[in-house]
């Protein structure tokens, strides 16, 4: 892997040999990419939530391959993705990606207990999954045997029968809306309220619109895929769009057998 941005001294093209000045050539440790993907520190007034998304896309923004995201993906991308839940204190995810995807709960990984340890954090993140109709199976291995409870994002007016399931499974149910569906506003908030501040989204793209829509997302982590899938596939975002599109700035780039690791922060704070 290389670095391509931000551009300093030791940024270099590879090499004949496969080498360059700034990891071309070689696998970057765990240790390596932690740091490149580093929540930000917390201000003089403590720490603020953070929402950070990851999302991969083919070049003609496929952000699926029949109905999933692995098929678009590559062995790079997962070690940045298990590095980015490792980072976080809980991993927000929409109902559909969960029935979808077959989530399972985070689990804890030894290459980062001393890191997390030294965060304050837990041993894995939590899982939060937003659903307004909490149509979920609650017998699956997220709800019945995660290292930290699985928190249920949902509003005020959410089914009494499936909330009383989903806490009987023992998932915690956190209420984020006064009606059927969540506010992101509020979710992010409420999960802060928990001690949740490095939250990291992995979407789908109907809750990664949401999100966008209402101005709560700080940073998106897109891996670009040399793939070309044509086809119908989402977007990594959907939902209706802004009034004005958000401006983001490229906070880094790196590069490995074609594929992009980016990321892109908000201009300014949302908090």
């Amino acid at each position: 892997m290389r670095r391509l941005f931000p551009v300093t001294d030791e940024t270099a093209a590879p090499a004949p040999g496969g080498a360059s000045g700034d990891g071309g050539g070689r696998e970057w440790s765990l240790d390596e990419l932690a740091a490149a993907y580093a929540y930000p520190e917390p201000g003089p007034g403590g720490p603020v939530p953070w929402l950070r998304a990851n999302m991969v896309s083919t070049l003609d923004g496929a952000a699926q391959h029949d109905g999933r995201s692995q098929p678009i993906s590559s062995a790079t991308d997962m070690r940045i993705f298990g590095t980015l839940r490792a980072l976080a204190d809980v991993v927000v995810v929409g109902a559909e990606t969960v029935r979808k995807e077959g989530y399972r709960p985070a689990r804890a990984r030894e290459d980062f207990a001393a890191m997390r340890q030294a965060a304050g954090q837990r041993p894995a993140p939590a899982i939060a999954v937003v659903t307004a109709g909490l149509d979920l199976d609650f017998s699956l291995p997220l709800f019945t045997s995660p290292l930290v409870p699985t928190l249920i994002l949902t509003g005020a007016a959410a089914p009494p029968d499936r909330v009383a399931a989903a806490e009987k499974a023992g998932a915690r149910v956190v209420t984020a809306g006064d009606g059927i569906g969540v506010d992101p506003a509020r979710a992010v908030r409420a999960l802060a309220d928990l001690g949740h501040t490095r939250l990291l989204t992995e979407g789908g793209p109907r809750l990664l619109g949401q999100l966008v829509a209402a101005g709560v997302l700080d940073e998106l982590c897109l891996t670009v895929s040399p793939m070309l899938t044509a086809g119908e596939a989402q977007r990594i975002a959907g939902g209706p769009a802004v009034t004005v599109p958000h401006r983001f700035g490229l906070v880094s780039m790196l590069e490995e057998d074609g594929f992009l690791f980016t990321r892109y922060g908000r201009t300014r704070p949302a908090y």
